[in-house]
């Protein structure tokens, strides 16, 4: 299917004029107007210059104002994607110019007075076809933005052209800047005023882009737009979900996403992204297996937006974001015993060091599911605990995103019928990890000395660590003869010469040889890192390197296993062939609920 798209350059008046036909709209999913009186000055003083200097009615200069992108929406009308703020503001600055114009009363207004403020009433208003006659009410703009008040206060302006001087909102306060502005250059240039009207309304292009579709007019956006954020599928989800509330809901529903932006953004998170996990819970319910991820408002688009509509979708998303308030943050949930759970909390510190996002699907839909269950906090560790062994050791092989999406997405769909999900990843012999331990991958190493680190201590490590080169990557050539620098560099690199060592700490101890490092080392609160600080090792060298090498690899292996062995434990408790019955009444009711 072909995509049309129309660009003509267009005058303030011949753009806002078209509205009389196809009438400007602001969706619900933009932003509210958020200009600031200095943008309104710089607006203003700008094409008051433009006309000083190269506009007017003797010169042909004419003054770009940018483009507004747009589409014409089912109802006939210019649905605005990209330029709403400016539009707005335009609008705003004619209202407040007409509103002086006619102050003057029609017995001593001048031939151009009555002039312009014929021009400036179908650009605001539609007006009678055949008697002229302006409707005020009938306006060529309309806010629909999620916030009623705005809406109201714009729509007020526009019609009476009268501001509340105490109002703080920008339309008020933008509106009055408008009229001061035009008053001060009047008094001090008045030959100027009708010159700057003419430039304004004539010589002010602007650039319509219009597409015929939503998505193409939001990609047109996407492109051209950096100047700031650009609408998020979050902002549409908004306005489709508000769009189909009653009245009496719409009120809390704004509240409660006004809370989740809240706490999402103080949690590091954004309602956007707990929009994709949600995604993937979804797509869990519905038996979704494919390795194909759709995008975030198409998949949430088709059937008409249903998925938009499921009464409990906010609550999830809450739900969803009690998680990672507990990753992020370090949060204890009310009510929520594993939050306070040391090892779980260490699980998933070890599990945000993978290079991907894709253990967080999983975990997300373990905890959706299975979080009010008597016997969560005990298997929601142990499921951990088995993800982690997974991932790291097809990471460790295999350092590529494909080589564990299959996996994930199958064990999505296990987990939402089973709170002892069946991993069907590809086994690994545990021996052949060795080599891929000892010269890990460097996306790995954090993931691996965050589980040696967790295997001694009871807290997580600090906020702020390095990791930090026991034999230190800038070394004297001479202090190894025998080894080639790429030998040494080699080495260097081994998981045995690596720690987890306090950013503070680690500055001070610097490049120095061991001897030197080795108090900082004892100052470390990560009990792997004090342990060497106060061992009886005098030197550091690459046979050291060597020998910690082997501990390391044999250590880890020995955890993965353990991990691996206390998962498959509870699997041979709980017969997975053959559910249970909570199982199949759980498959029941997603039947029902149209997820499988």
């Amino acid at each position: 299917m072909s995509t049309t798209i129309e660009v003509n350059k267009q005058s303030v008046e011949a753009l806002l004029g078209s509205g009389k036909t196809k009438p400007f709209v602001i969706p619900e999913y933009q932003r509210p107007y958020a200009w600031t009186d200095e943008q309104v000055e710089t607006l203003f003083e700008d094409l008051w210059d433009f006309t000083a200097t190269s506009g007017g009615t003797e010169r042909e200069g004419s003054y770009f104002l940018g483009s507004v992108v747009s589409y014409e929406n089912e109802e006939g009308e210019q649905e605005i994607i990209d330029g709403q703020q400016r539009i707005t503001s335009l609008f705003l600055l004619l209202r407040a110019i007409y509103t002086r114009l006619v102050a003057t009363p029609v017995s001593e207004r001048t031939a151009e007075a009555n002039n312009f403020i014929g021009k400036i009433e179908p650009a605001i208003w539609r007006t009678n076809k055949l008697t002229g006659t302006v409707d005020y009410k009938n306006i060529l703009l309309t806010s629909r933005v999620v916030n009623n008040d705005g809406n109201e206060i714009l729509r007020s302006i526009l019609e009476t052209g009268h501001a509340d001087e105490n109002a703080k909102d920008n339309y008020s306060k933008n509106y009055r800047y408008f009229q001061e502005l035009f008053d001060k250059h009047s008094t001090e240039n008045p030959l100027m005023v009708y010159q700057f009207i003419y430039a304004l309304l004539n010589q002010a292009i602007l650039l319509p882009i219009t597409a015929d579709t939503q998505d193409t007019a939001l990609t047109i956006f996407s492109t051209l737009n950096d100047r700031g954020l650009p609408l998020s599928d979050a902002d549409i989800f908004k306005a489709k979900i508000y769009n189909q509330l009653a009245p009496n809901d719409k009120k809390e529903f704004i509240e409660r996403w006004k809370d989740l932006d809240e706490q999402a953004t103080d949690a590091n998170e954004s309602i956007q992204q707990l929009f994709y996990y949600n995604m993937f819970y979804y797509r869990a319910l519905e038996q979704d297996t494919k390795t194909t991820t759709p995008g975030v408002r198409k998949y949430y688009a088709s059937n008409k937006f249903e998925r938009l509509y499921k009464p409990e979708l906010i609550d999830t998303l809450f739900v969803i974001l009690n998680l990672w308030k507990v990753v992020y943050k370090g949060e204890e949930i009310e009510n929520e015993a594993w939050s306070k759970n040391m090892k779980i909390k260490q699980a998933l510190d070890t599990l945000s060091s993978y290079p991907n996002e894709f253990w967080k699907y999983p975990v997300v839909i373990y905890y959706v599911c299975y979080r009010n269950e008597e016997n969560f906090e005990a298997r929601f560790a142990l499921f951990l605990n088995k993800l982690l062994m997974e991932l790291m050791t097809k990471y460790l092989m295999i350092p590529t995103i494909n080589a564990v999406k299959p996996d994930i997405l199958k064990l999505n769909s296990a987990i939402v019928v089973s709170d002892v999900p069946t991993f069907e990843f590809r086994n690994i012999d545990m021996a052949q990890l060795e080599p891929y331990i000892q010269n890990p991958n460097r996306n790995a190493v954090r993931m691996l000395l965050k589980t040696l680190a967790y295997e001694q201590q009871e807290e997580l490590l600090p906020a702020k660590w390095e990791i930090e080169h026991i034999f230190p990557q800038k070394w004297q050539t001479n202090y190894f003869p025998d080894e080639s620098d790429v030998t040494i560099k080699e080495k260097i690199e081994h998981i045995g010469n690596k720690l987890p060592f306090e950013k503070k700490l680690n500055i001070v101890a610097g490049n120095g040889y061991f001897g030197k490092k080795k108090k900082e080392y004892t100052a470390s609160k990560i009990a792997i890192t004090k342990a060497l600080g106060t061992s009886d090792i005098v030197d550091w060298n690459m046979d050291s390197i060597m020998k910690r090498d082997i501990r390391v690899s044999d250590e880890v292996i020995a955890i993965l296993n353990r991990w691996n062995n206390e998962y498959l434990n509870i699997l041979t408790e709980v017969p997975v062939d053959e559910p249970s019955a909570d199982d199949l009444a759980r498959i029941e009711e997603f039947k029902k609920k149209g997820w499988i």
